[in-house]
Parts: C-alpha cells; structure tokens; sequence
C-alpha cells in the first residue's frame, strides 16, 4: 500500500502539480508559522529562542501524532480506498513539477530580456535579483534546481521511506519553518531551532541528492564535492549544488558569497537544458528507491 501510495502521488504531481494555497497544508503551515513569528521577533533572545524551540517542538510532535493515526486508520480499510486516501495526504510533502516548471521558465524568461528574467527568478529565490546578468540568473536557476531537488524532493521521499507518513510530514514542516524562520538578523534567536533541526534532518538527504546528480565511483571526484561543498554556509546545500556544478562543468556562486567550481566557465542555456534532465533523472530515481522501500 505504501508504495503504491507514492507512486500515485508522484503521478498526481505529475499531472497537476501543487494545490491552490487555499487548499495546500503547506500554506497552512505557512500562516500558523508567520503568526507565531510575529511574536517571536518582538522577544528578547532568550525568551525567542525558547519560544522558537517550543512552538517548532510543540507544532511537529502534534503533525506526527496526527499523521501516525492517519496512517494507522488507513491501514484498515480496503486497498483500493487506502492508497488514493494515502497519496491525497502524502503529495503535499513533495514537488517537483513546480521546481522543474520554475526553473524552466526563468530559462524561457530570459529569451524576453534581463528584467523579465529577474521577475522570474525572484518568485524562487530570497536573494536580490535586481543586479544580475544572464550568467548570475543562471547559475541561481541551477542552484535553485539542485537544492530544492533535495529539500523538495528527495529529502521527503527520504523521511517517507524511513518513517512512513509522519516522517514525510515532520519534515515537510521542519523545511518550511526553516524557510521562514531560519535567518540571521531579526530571526536570528526564534528561528535558531528551526534552522538546526533543518540542518540535521536534511543532512543525509542532501548527501544522497549529490549522488543522485552526480553519480561516480572515482574517489578523486569525491573529495572535489567535498572541498566545493565546504565553501557555502550550509552544511547541505554545497552538496547538491556542488555535485551539479562538476557535473555540467560550469561555475555556481552567490556574489560575495561563495563560488563553486570557480575555474570553470559560466552556465549557458544548454546547461540549464541539461541540468533539468540530470534533475529529472534524480527524481525518478529517488521515487522508485522510496517506493521500493516503502513496499516490504
């Protein structure tokens, strides 16, 4: 039942993609977390951070619970009503039709000029756009793809396969809350919870996306993703971005940030053409694997 779940969730987002924010859970989420943030940010640290931890504690255990008896429930009832009723409520844990859809489009956005380019790519990054060239639009698009590949993707189906629905859940809102929480400055003490518990369920899932993108058994190749990776700030997202970058050959970088694999030349349109499929080849992978997991 289990696998089966995914599959026809993976199909559902396939023909249809995500849900109106109306009916999304993860919008949901999104203003439960915004409410409390309110709050949060007005705080002192101490009391902000507690009450970011609290609240990020409180919020998951009541997913996990609800989700456990979700899944439990479902258990009992026919095959034929436990799978779609299953991938209903698991589909909004995962996308990857939006990503690839995005990120395809800020490409397309590019053939009407800068501005409509960086119109586009602002709807999927938090960075300022308004200076980039055609060579910074893409190397964010490819970056975007890459490490959302693992946060939108391939680490939920990960938590799925482990821990079934309610890990699929919990992580799902552990993102989000990072998403918004998890920034210096302001949110520097509420959202420090939120940001580390990101951190370390999404540790060995951005490590697996690396592989995904850029599968290899030379050793040599290992320790360059490793050195690239530890040039970002996270200690995830250098390896799905890094793995990208050496395998298209091309340089990814955030100005005055970080830049990886800095020797090479800049992304062109055939590079974006290529990542998508590199991408798409991930994603596939990553569902059959989950999928097969989640059958015995």
């Amino acid at each position: 039942m289990f696998g089966a779940a995914l599959l026809l969730a993976w199909a559902w987002d396939a023909c249809f993609g995500e849900p109106r924010n109306a009916l999304h859970p993860v919008a949901w989420l999104g203003w439960v977390l915004a409410t409390i943030g309110r709050w949060l940010r007005r705080c002192t640290p101490r009391r902000a951070f507690i009450g970011g931890a609290l609240a990020w504690l409180l919020i998951a255990a009541g997913l996990a619970v609800a989700a456990t008896w979700l899944e439990r429930e479902l258990a009992a009832w026919p095959w034929w009503a436990a799978v779609p009723a299953l991938a209903l409520l698991l589909k909004p844990t995962f996308a990857w039709r939006m990503l690839r859809d995005e990120v395809a489009a800020i490409e397309a956005a590019l053939g009407g000029g800068l501005e409509a380019a960086r119109r586009r790519l602002a709807r999927v990054v938090s960075r300022d756009t308004s200076a980039l060239g055609a060579d910074g639009i893409r190397e964010t698009a490819i970056e975007t793809l890459a490490e959302n590949l693992s946060d939108s993707l391939v680490a939920p189906l990960f938590w799925y396969a482990v821990a079934g629905l309610p890990g699929a859940v919990v992580y799902r809102f552990a993102n989000t809350a990072d998403a918004m929480w998890g920034y210096r400055g302001e949110w520097e003490w509420a959202g420090k919870w939120a940001a580390r518990a990101d951190d370390v369920l999404s540790w060995l899932p951005a490590r697996i996306t690396a592989v995904l993108l850029h599968p290899s058994l030379r050793m040599a190749q290992w320790r360059m993703l490793r050195d690239e990776s530890r040039l970002t700030p996270s200690p995830n997202g250098g390896w799905p971005m890094g793995a990208m970058a050496l395998r298209l050959g091309v340089r990814l970088g955030k100005p005055g940030v970080y830049t990886l694999n800095a020797q090479a030349r800049a992304p062109q349109s055939a590079d974006v053409a290529v990542a998508l499929r590199c991408a798409a080849v991930g994603a596939w992978t990553a569902v059959g694997v989950a999928a097969l997991a989640r059958s015995f």
